[in-house]
């Protein structure tokens, strides 16, 4: 015990050598000073793992958070990365966000990049992500880094890797290029001159906004009016500036959270989704009376939107991502839109009965944009967690701007004909069956109780779940003809006599950005009227809530 406590701070004296930040350096000295073998056994563990399109963590001293001696390894080896793929003179484009650090994380990248050989050039502030993948194929970019995380709580940050292409990257790249970051020895090994790279203008911004002009028709209706909030994030001077372009009226911008602020101080969680998040939102609609509200998540790659729900607390009522997904597919149809629609395997399958009503190609991937951006002939993608591409071309990536302004025109066309979004979900109902989605999500301190939890349901599948039998089921570790291997359990349930479902599905998967086990829940249910509505959605709600408890208690957490 004793060597494997010298051990640690023989480890942890060797990181604050090398640590360039001071006040993570004075962090890690208290610790050692203290000799807190705890804290300290967990913050060397092993390294923040290079996953879901890079790096996120909570922002502290040591291997297992997210710091500048991180970062720098990671730049390090992403450009090691890039000069092995022959790629060592290219550009590198870099953004970040609003967050601690996050400008700091992206200068020491941009030095790296020069450092090793490669041009490196930074957005001039903080911007939304989007921003930055359109920069990347604008600029004719070897790849891009976005210093984000999203809308994770506020102590943590990010590392968001895209390659030339502009699209997040995927395996094998991701393995590859966290060999690299490994084989790192010492941060004294790596090149960080002072100057080299360029500091961009707002010209890249300037050419974003001009290519949000291209998701709407021209002439259509703009009378729409808005409320937004940007979360304490870095999305409203983007979005006010291209809903002028476009010529809609200014979005009434919820006053105490249009500011950027990292402390999200209005917000337990600045994610759209999460309770309570939209309070603010929901008391300025009230007292302005909007048509919608819109709010993006801090780095505006995530679009919500909510819409009048009379008689009830808030008055409002968040739409899901499946339901605004499924009225922008509608929407695109009815513009005559060409090419693949897609969507992921957790989102609702409502997608897919617009896209064959109108023979346009269909495609589910696995969860996450670095798969949907990949998509042959990609015309739309979107994910239930609020993610819409609705220009591949200019962004390949969720884009919470243009999402918005998609959203808006599809309102205002709405509105000039006496109607409204949930008018137009009644109608989507009515065609092709009431799809609604519900969430199980768990989140846990310690990681190994979501290992458990799938343990448990490999050894132990449901047989039926609310009473719906279990048709047919996936185990995703295997992979299956159209998706690569994943930690996921998919099960099909048939509509059993008298449940007035027509089908479910479930999908299991841990997340791969926080420490939560995430169940997706889909119910649908036939609709003969508009009369027929009411009832049809407590049979859902019904189902849902059944198929919930069954799932938790098969989880055992």
């Amino acid at each position: 015990m004793a060597t494997d406590r010298t051990e640690l701070i023989t480890r942890a004296e060797a990181w604050l050598a090398e640590d360039p930040d001071p006040e993570t350096r004075e962090e890690l000295a208290k610790l050692i000073a203290a000799q807190d073998t705890d804290e300290l056994a967990a913050r060397f563990a092993g390294t923040l793992q290079f996953g879901t399109a890079g790096l996120r963590g909570e922002l502290g001293a040591g291997p297992m958070r997210m710091n500048r001696s991180v970062v720098i390894r990671a730049a390090a080896g992403l450009a090691a990365y890039l000069k092995a793929k022959g790629q060592g003179e290219g550009l590198v484009v870099i953004g970040y966000d609003a967050r601690y650090k996050s400008a700091d994380f992206a200068r020491d990248t941009a030095a790296v990049m020069v450092g090793a050989g490669l041009k490196a050039a930074v957005l001039p502030r903080p911007l939304p992500t989007p921003v930055l993948a359109f920069a990347i194929r604008h600029l004719g970019a070897v790849a891009g880094i976005e210093v984000t995380a999203s809308h994770n709580p506020p102590r943590d940050n990010g590392y968001k890797v895209y390659l030339g292409d502009g699209s997040q990257i995927v395996p094998p790249a991701d393995g590859e290029i966290a060999a690299e970051i490994a084989a790192v020895r010492s941060l004294n090994d790596v090149p960080r001159p002072e100057a080299g790279w360029e500091t961009l203008d707002d010209e890249v911004l300037r050419a974003y906004l001009a290519r949000t002009d291209a998701v709407l028709t021209p002439g259509s209706p703009r009378d729409v009016q808005v409320v937004y909030t940007p979360m304490h994030g870095v999305g409203r001077d983007t979005l006010v500036a291209a809903f002028a372009r476009a010529g809609f009226p200014a979005p009434t911008v919820v006053a105490d959270q249009a500011e950027p602020d990292p402390d999200f101080p209005t917000v337990a969680f600045p994610n759209p989704e999460e309770p309570g998040a939209m309070d603010l939102s929901f008391a300025t609609a009230r007292s302005v009376g909007p048509d919608i509200v819109i709010a993006n998540d801090p780095d505006a790659d995530r679009c919500a939107v909510a819409v009048p729900a009379p008689g009830t607390k808030d008055g409002w009522r968040m739409l899901r991502g499946d339901e605004v997904g499924a009225l922008l597919a509608a929407h695109l149809v009815s513009k005559q839109a060409s090419g693949t629609f897609a969507t992921t395997i957790v989102s609702s399958s409502l997608m897919s009965r617009i896209a064959a009503a109108s023979s346009l190609p269909y495609e589910e991937t696995l969860t996450g944009f670095k798969w949907l951006a990949r998509v042959d002939g990609l015309r739309y993608a979107f994910e239930e967690a609020l993610g819409y591409c609705v220009d591949p071309e200019g962004v390949r990536d969720k884009d919470g701007i243009t999402a918005a302004l998609l959203i808006a025109e599809l309102a205002a066309e709405l509105k000039q004909s006496g109607r409204t979004l949930s008018d137009l979900l009644d109608d989507l109902a009515l065609e092709f069956g009431l799809h609604a989605t519900d969430q199980l999500s768990v989140r846990v301190e310690d990681l190994s109780l979501i290992a458990g939890a799938m343990r448990r349901l490999r050894e132990q599948p449901p047989v039926s779940l609310a009473g719906l039998p279990v048709a047919s089921s996936d185990d995703l570790n295997k992979g299956t003809e159209s998706l690569p291997p994943t930690d996921g359990l998919r099960y099909y349930l048939s509509g059993a006599a008298g449940s007035g479902v027509e089908s479910a599905r479930v999908v299991v998967r841990p997340s791969g950005t926080e420490p939560k086990l995430k169940c997706y829940l889909e119910a649908v249910v036939p609709v003969a009227s508009a009369d027929a509505l009411p009832a049809a959605r407590e049979t859902a709600t019904a189902v849902l809530a059944a198929v919930k408890e069954d799932l938790a208690a098969a989880l055992g957490i």
